[in-house]
């Protein structure tokens, strides 16, 4: 079962990375020391704390990259103990919470049939469209619901894992497994209308998936094996595919190429990227290559202005230009420090860190600008920028809102 292998090669090949955060076992583990803070760093941009706020226990250690979302004025979270609720997004005060029991175990091992993980461990999502709410679950549900109190309107069963956010587009909620399924579901009815299977998947995998995309009627996903693939939004039939990694290498580990990031699109352009393989600027409609560079990565992308930013798997920051994907600037100086993928906040690119550090860089040079602390444990989503706010949170639940002094 993949959701079994998924979650050791997670907590072998990069959750302990983040489990050992705060710690002194490094040189046991044979693992790069995280590179030390600068002591006595001199901000050169104010930051606020406008609010902080806690969701439930957040991910805990399901490996899930919990990521609230925003939307009219109210920020939505989860947690995989069964938590979900709305916030106001200026103030932090809480509008509705729903409750629902769940029992301990390990996440992603048993599935459906062994019942480890029963009905309400939130953990793809949330995603508000309008008057629907989608979230899916660690025992392979997604539900919709009434974004007002969160009222549940209906439930689907899928065959796997649901860890990534659904996509919402016109009538259709699209949401991927981690069996390597894609499912179109009834905005209205949460009923099944179609269903992309990958077939092979790899047997060793990252644990993550990233959120799909849709667009011009057609829906973008990138695949375990390091593929973008289009696909019809109308029938999922496969319009075209497009590799990003080679998946070539001595070891089964030196093989793991999934695309497990966002994925951008900038007028008819995308960008993807895949870790051990490549950062790919490809034409939409035809799924042909404009330019590639090689940049492994696990983490999801940003854009702003002329560059494209990312980190790569050694948690150093670049910023590349978007039309040819040439070099634009490094920034090696928060290294091993296991970040998460950027967020541009204004002139600023901002990520965390797995010791609860949230830091801005100059989008110009990436000269680091100011840095904030949620809390000690890791910040493993990307932040969210929604006005002149990014949102961000941790693997125990908490949120924080921060706001830059030069909005």
């Amino acid at each position: 079962m993949k959701a079994v292998v998924k979650k050791s090669v997670w907590l072998v090949a990069l959750g302990s990375l983040v489990l050992l955060a705060g710690c002194n076992s490094f040189k046991k583990k044979n693992l790069e020391p995280p590179t030390p803070l600068e002591k006595h760093f001199t901000p050169t941009v104010q930051v606020s704390k406008v609010w902080t706020a806690r969701i439930g226990d957040g991910p805990g250690i399901s490996g899930v990259l919990l990521r609230p979302t925003v939307v009219d004025g109210v920020l939505y979270a989860v947690s995989t103990d069964g938590r979900i609720a709305a916030f106001d997004a200026a103030s932090g005060k809480q509008l509705w919470e729903k409750t629902t029991k769940v029992k301990k175990g390990w996440f992603g091992f048993g599935g459906k049939k062994g019942k480890a993980v029963p009905e309400g461990s939130y953990a793809g999502g949330p995603t508000v469209v309008g008057d629907l709410l989608a979230v899916g679950t660690l025992d392979g549900y997604v539900y919709g619901m009434n974004p007002k109190d969160g009222s549940q309107l209906w439930s689907s069963e899928l065959d796997s894992e649901v860890i990534s956010a659904p996509a919402i587009s016109g009538d259709l909620v699209i949401a991927r497994t981690q069996d390597g399924r894609v499912y179109g579901l009834d905005a209205a009815t949460g009923k099944r209308r179609w269903v992309y299977d990958q077939g092979n998947v790899p047997l060793l995998s990252l644990r993550g998936n990233g959120v799909p995309l849709t667009a011009n009627g057609v829906v973008f996903i990138g695949s375990d094996d390091g593929k973008l693939v289009a696909l019809r939004q109308d029938n999922g039939e496969k319009l075209w595919e497009q590799r990003l990694a080679s998946g070539e290498g001595r070891t089964d580990i030196e093989r793991l190429n999934d695309a497990d990031g966002s994925i951008l699109l900038d007028g008819s352009t995308l960008y993807a990227a895949a870790y051990h393989g490549n950062l790919t600027a490809i034409d939409g409609p035809s799924g042909r290559p404009l330019w590639s560079r090689a940049f492994s990565t696990y983490t999801s992308l940003a854009i702003g202005g002329t560059a494209i930013y990312g980190v790569n798997d050694q948690g150093e920051v670049w910023a590349f230009d978007r039309s040819g994907g040439a070099d634009m600037w490094k920034n090696d100086k928060l290294k091993y420090r296991w970040l998460t993928g950027p967020a541009v906040q204004g002139n600023y690119v901002v990520v965390g860190d797995a010791y609860g550090y949230v830091h801005w860089l100059q989008a110009g040079d990436g000269a680091l600008a100011a840095r904030m602390r949620l809390s000690k444990k890791a910040i493993q989503a990307q932040p969210l920028v929604v006005g002149d706010t990014v949102y961000v949170e941790d693997v125990k639940g908490h949120i924080g809102a921060y706001r830059l002094a030069a909005h």
